[in-house]
């Protein structure tokens, strides 16, 4: 009934089905309008980004009680966070927990990667009530939804699982458009070190091993842009071949693939449905601002969402760490979204805890990239920390903290012997900013 709404819609004489043919028609949406509040940005800067295709506002009109979000490289870095349950872990409780949590933190977005059981009770809970954005990668839901082996799929089943997941309010979806029967020859003859490590592109890759079809999200594309814009559903371009270790960065392999990315990109612009681009990955710190660069031009300024960059390939259990690294250096150089990364990452399914921090990683990588790209108002709250710090206020100081419950943790659990509230353990009364406070002031400084 929503999306009916929508496609009768009529705004000054025009209808529209997608943010995209809004934005072309000169239509503010009560989305768009809303993320230009948020972005302090004018309406008419951002229609005309949103017309343009750098900017998307993932937004199903199914999805209930969703809190619009715009990603842009022109606007401040969003974070999205992956779960959903395996067949090792199954408890849909606790990926509840984690989405709330989640948004808690600040993800703006969350993908439901399940892989076992019944997956649609979940994800329809999700655009129920999960005000994120909400993406799925509905390869990996095919075998679970049919239940059925990988092989006996046929390219309607695949197709059809994208239907549904856009009937059942998703945002966006991954996509593994871009690897084709010539990316098989490519694989076979050798090269890499690490093969293909995408889940959703290993999926396609076996499939078309074994059916010697081609990729059904290739060779079906312009049906599924037409379920994508009957729904605004976001396409996310994925990287199938994104390098999985730091040798295969930046190959021959992945550089086709975006090409391809591109071509795909431009056939979905003139269908009026918006396109993320996924990318990389395992890249070296030195690569990162090339393959940025280098996407911005073979895309046409589409908006690029990246997992990482992992900037080295021995962090396991703080690859959290490594992904914040490349994040940030990554949104530095244009890119849009971040995919977090969990201290678990190449290990196990994340817990809380994991999801927690890797959050907050991911949160610290965008926030310095929006500083360093002087996005509108990024740097507010660095300066009022600052103030705070000064006046060593430590309510106002957690305020302002990405993480105030861990600050407040750390502190509370090691305060100084004596009783001196405005210093912490590492110096007391050494401490600089007590000190000038006083001298400042006339005051008599007391060391001892």
């Amino acid at each position: 009934m929503i999306q009916k709404k929508r496609r009768e819609q009529d705004i000054m004489g025009k209808s529209y089905c997608t943010q995209m043919e809004a934005a072309r028609k000169g239509i503010v949406t009560p989305e768009l309008k809303k993320v230009a509040a948020k972005e302090e940005r004018t309406e008419q800067e951002l229609i005309k980004l949103v017309a343009e295709g750098k900017v998307v506002i993932p937004a199903n009109p199914a999805h209930q009680g969703l809190d619009p979000n715009g990603i842009g490289s022109m606007l401040r870095t969003k974070i999205n966070v992956n779960l959903g349950v395996s067949r090792d872990c199954r408890d849909y409780d606790t990926e509840m927990q984690k989405v709330m949590s989640a948004v808690k933190l600040g993800a703006e977005a969350i993908m439901d990667l399940s892989s076992h059981g019944n997956t649609q009770p979940f994800r329809q809970k999700l655009c129920r009530e999960c005000p994120a954005m909400v993406g799925t990668v509905p390869v990996y839901d095919a075998v679970i939804h049919y239940q059925r082996d990988l092989a006996t799929l046929t390219a309607r089943d695949f197709i059809d699982v994208v239907r549904l997941h856009a009937e059942d309010g998703v945002d966006f979806v991954t996509l593994h458009c871009g690897i084709t029967r010539k990316t098989i020859e490519q694989i076979r003859k050798g090269g890499r070190k690490m093969n293909i490590v995408s889940r959703g592109g290993s999926l396609v890759f076996a499939w078309m091993s074994m059916t010697g079809n081609e990729n059904p999200f290739y060779e079906y594309y312009d049906e599924i842009l037409e379920i994508c814009r009957e729904h605004d559903v976001t396409i996310s371009l994925g990287d199938a071949c994104r390098p999985g270790c730091l040798a295969d960065a930046t190959d021959g392999c992945q550089i086709e693939e975006l090409l391809r990315l591109g071509e795909l990109t431009q056939r979905a612009w003139d269908r009026d449905v918006q396109v993320m681009v996924e990318g990389p990955g395992h890249v070296p710190m030195d690569q990162i601002a090339a393959n940025m660069k280098v996407q911005q031009t073979i895309c046409k300024g589409a908006p690029f969402y990246v997992l990482g960059p992992l900037v080295t390939d021995i962090a396991p259990g703080d690859d959290h760490i490594t992904a914040a690294i490349g994040g940030a250096i990554a949104a530095a150089s244009g890119a849009a979204f971040l995919c977090y990364v969990t201290p678990a990452e190449h290990l196990a399914l994340p817990d809380l805890d994991d999801v927690r921090q890797g959050i907050i990683a991911s949160r610290i990588a965008a926030h310095a990239a929006d500083i360093a790209k002087g996005i509108p108002g990024a740097r507010q709250q660095d300066d009022r920390m600052a103030d705070a710090r000064r006046k060593l206020d430590w309510e106002a100081q957690w305020l302002q903290a990405l993480d105030p419950e861990t600050a407040r943790k750390i502190r509370d659990s090691r305060a100084p012997e004596d009783d001196h509230s405005d210093t912490c353990s590492m110096c007391g009364k050494f401490c600089a900013v007590r000190s000038m406070n006083k001298a400042l002031a006339g005051e008599q400084i007391d060391i001892l």
